[in-house]
């Protein structure tokens, strides 16, 4: 998943019962590795989802006794928690794991920092409790494009069928699953599904993990034998038991971060970014460059995008851009009379080498499979399927001269100044055929100067020398 916080504690039993903490939550179908059972466990009374306060440390006789800084995101979070207090030792082990891990929280805070704004004002919207808002934490931590092993995806986390039951496109070009405004409505929808079904949102998180047919007959076997009915009275999965108790032990620390020694980042009220409509058709690199700014930063507003260029879908293209560069991106490609896509489709043919288009295309291997990051191939390198694939437009077509001279233009339009010096240093996200173009060089020529060959990764730091 990029991000060691996702796998860490996977099938790994962690002394006093804490194992898979760091995991990504699964859905309905999604098979993951569980963690061990609690050995004490105590049983409350049926929960009755939205009644009465919320939990508080015993410190505090009210809410309003908490101590918290000045209004921000948090503060509207914690006034719209409604679930009651799940009184089980799991949640204690819970709040202990993460309160021995401050660098894990600020980590998942400031990658949320982004995104919850958004989805805490459509949770309100819903009326749905607060709690919700912090699912994403148990799910992926905020990661964008988190992965599991069962392939969930997104801070959602939703299974490939899920993902289209809810209305998420799934295709070459992009995966809704990862788009935090598409995913983030799917989700309301599904547990909204989930509460109206079962009555109870401790059991609709429940089947929100492991699927509304498993907590249904976890229901009907205690309904036949005379038992409670409630979350923690029920037969459920491991990883299912202690995805709940997660979710309240996060509630309970933002609720109360000094009571738990935790300094939590304040998040302004404010909205982050927004949607902003696009051309049908734009390099992901140059949107991002037409809006100032970072690529890591677009990817993490954008992570829907599969391939270099961002489509449009049912005939509109939108992309997500802090407030701040609405404006500055809307200027920019007003301002812009140049190519807006430097990569086209090439229809390859089962058994084809990989290496050979690239160089028919002035790459390297290494930089076609990044670009095309779902190709299958065999042990000699060469397609196991037929189908498309992204390549750069060919060298000496009207297309990328054209391409070449946007890439200068854009060197000037949004304050990238072009680099003359003899020497390179690579940047993440770079390319030799990127680095080529824009020094208006070849590959071949950069490989033989630099003494590299075809099948040579380029590392950030690593310094090129130049024609």
């Amino acid at each position: 998943m990029g991000d060691d916080d996702m796998n860490a504690g996977r099938g790994r039993p962690l002394l006093g019962c804490l194992a898979l903490l760091l995991a990504v939550g699964a859905h309905p179908a999604v098979a993951a590795t569980p963690p061990a059972e609690t050995a004490a466990e105590t049983r409350a009374a049926p929960v009755a989802g939205r009644v009465g306060p919320p939990h508080l440390p015993d410190a505090f006789e009210d809410l309003d006794d908490v101590p918290m800084p000045d209004p921000d995101l948090w503060h509207r979070i914690r006034v719209g928690f409604l679930m009651d207090a799940l009184d089980s030792p799991l949640v204690q082990e819970q709040e202990a794991w993460y309160a021995s891990r401050p660098e894990y929280i600020k980590r998942f805070v400031d990658r949320g920092s982004r995104y919850m704004h958004y989805i805490v004002e459509q949770v309100e919207k819903r009326g749905m409790p607060m709690e919700v808002a912090l699912l994403p934490i148990i799910e992926s931590a905020f990661t964008p494009r988190a992965m599991s092993r069962a392939k969930a995806s997104g801070i959602w986390q939703f299974i490939p069928s899920t993902g289209k039951s809810y209305g998420l496109t799934q295709n070459w070009w992009r995966d809704n699953r990862n788009d935090v405004v598409a995913a983030t409505d799917a989700a309301l929808n599904y547990l909204q599904r989930l509460h109206d079904m079962f009555g109870n949102w401790e059991l609709a998180f429940a089947a929100y993990n492991c699927g509304e047919g498993c907590v249904g007959r976890a229901i009907a076997a205690n309904q036949k034998r005379g038992l409670p009915t409630d979350y923690l009275s029920l037969k459920l999965p491991p990883e299912t038991r202690h995805y709940v108790p997660k979710l309240i032990a996060v509630k309970n620390i933002v609720l109360s971060p000094v009571s738990y020694g935790i300094e939590i980042e304040s998040i302004p009220d404010s909205p982050y970014f927004t949607t902003v409509e696009a051309p049908a058709r734009i390099d992901v690199k140059l949107a991002a460059a037409l809006a100032e700014m970072d690529e890591e930063e677009f990817a993490a507003l954008n992570p829907a995008h599969n391939k270099p260029v961002a489509v449009s879908v049912s005939g509109t293209n939108r992309l997500v851009l802090p407030v701040d560069k609405v404006q500055v991106f809307k200027d920019n490609l007003e301002a812009w009379d140049k190519p807006l896509v430097s990569w086209t489709t090439y229809n390859a043919r089962r058994g084809e080498s990989l290496d050979a288009i690239a160089r028919r295309h002035g790459m390297v291997a290494a930089q076609l499979r990044a670009a095309n990051d779902s190709l299958r191939l065999d042990r000699r390198g060469r397609l196991r399927a037929g189908g498309p694939v992204m390549v750069p437009i060919r060298a000496g077509s009207r297309a990328v001269a054209l391409g070449e001279a946007a890439a200068k233009q854009l060197a000037t339009t949004v304050s990238m100044p072009a680099n003359t010096a003899k020497t390179y240093v690579v940047r993440a996200g770079d390319t030799l055929y990127d680095i080529a173009r824009r020094f208006n060089t070849g590959v071949d020529k950069l490989l033989a100067l630099n003494k590299l060959t075809a099948k040579s990764i380029i590392q950030p730091g690593l310094r090129l020398s130049l024609p």
